[in-house]
């Protein structure tokens, strides 16, 4: 069987025309050059070298190994190359969830750009989906990381980096008595009467205990008129009228019809964070070039 350097050897000697500069070229002696030669041209039972008086230069036989020999170093040297570039974590795939209001904060899609444009032999995969679902991809190895906006408890497998945190507004239907003055401020306790609409808790999570315990802080207990599957679809439900509602400032960016948004005080702890969730075993050099960006990304923007 031809191994890759005994036709490394036959390429310098071809292109040196003498067995001595292609020895010098391979940093070998001579000798063990010329016995390497001879036992490809006996391995393959053709001369592949004619010997001239002075150096040697390739037979028929040798002029067609040559060009197959070139191309299949050519190709070896891109397969290391390959597992090199797999080895620093500049080639591979990553899978990457987040949450519909998540994807809506600037950070993710630049973070995400970034990297992309950065690694250009990564292929990345986006999913959207709630945080429920997502944890379990990850649990499941279906995703490598998923940006949420809670922190994980009583979970082994996986763990959490903080990455930001934003603040909340109030989403209102255009036409509430409350959407006149939008450009001012609104305690949370004037939301005592009104009704809301909230995304569901196994899909929110921690958001939606967050809007609960400021709410019982502002010395009332919201009245859940509607639970939406979705934040994005929680907004469709209080442009349509069906109540209030509080979510994280970067949902401004979906411009929806029907909403108003105002600022909200006495609740300094009603805040949405953003969290990077990974598993804790996973040791993929992809994946740890990926964090180190968001983290860095986020320390800029701090």
């Amino acid at each position: 069987m031809l191994e890759l350097r005994q036709l490394k050897a036959f390429v310098a000697i071809a292109e040196e025309g003498y067995i001595t500069r292609a020895a010098e070229r391979l940093g070998m002696q001579q000798p063990p050059l010329t016995r390497m030669l001879q036992s490809l041209e006996a391995e393959l039972g053709v001369v592949l070298m004619e010997r001239l008086p002075r150096g040697v230069r390739p037979t028929t036989a040798g002029l067609a190994l040559l060009d197959e020999a070139r191309e299949i170093l050519a190709q070896a040297e891109g397969i290391a190359d390959v597992v090199r570039r797999a080895a620093r974590g500049e080639r591979g795939r990553l899978a990457i969830g987040f949450t519909s209001s998540a994807a809506l904060h600037p950070f993710v899609p630049s973070v995400l750009r970034l990297f992309r444009e950065t690694y250009v032999g990564v292929t990345v995969v986006l999913e959207e989906a709630g945080t429920g679902e997502l944890l379990d991809a990850l649990g499941h190895e279906k995703l490598d990381a998923a940006f949420i906006r809670s922190p994980l408890s009583g979970t082994q497998s996986l763990q959490d980096d903080p990455i930001l945190v934003e603040p909340m507004l109030l989403a209102l239907p255009t036409d509430h008595p409350l959407a006149l003055d939008a450009g001012s401020p609104l305690p949370l306790k004037a939301l005592a009467t009104e009704s809301f609409v909230l995304y569901r808790r196994r899909v929110g999570l921690g958001l939606y205990d967050a809007i609960l315990v400021a709410c019982r802080e502002a010395g009332f207990s919201p009245q859940v008129v509607q639970e939406a599957p979705r934040m994005t679809a929680t907004l469709s439900l209080v442009a349509a009228g069906l109540g209030v509602s509080i979510v994280p400032a970067s949902m401004q960016r979906l411009r929806g019809d029907g909403i108003v948004y105002r600022e909200l005080t006495e609740c300094q702890s009603l805040v949405a964070p953003l969290h990077l969730a990974t598993r804790i075993d996973d040791g993929s050099t992809v994946l740890r070039r990926f964090k180190e960006m968001v983290v860095t990304a986020a320390e800029a923007d701090a």
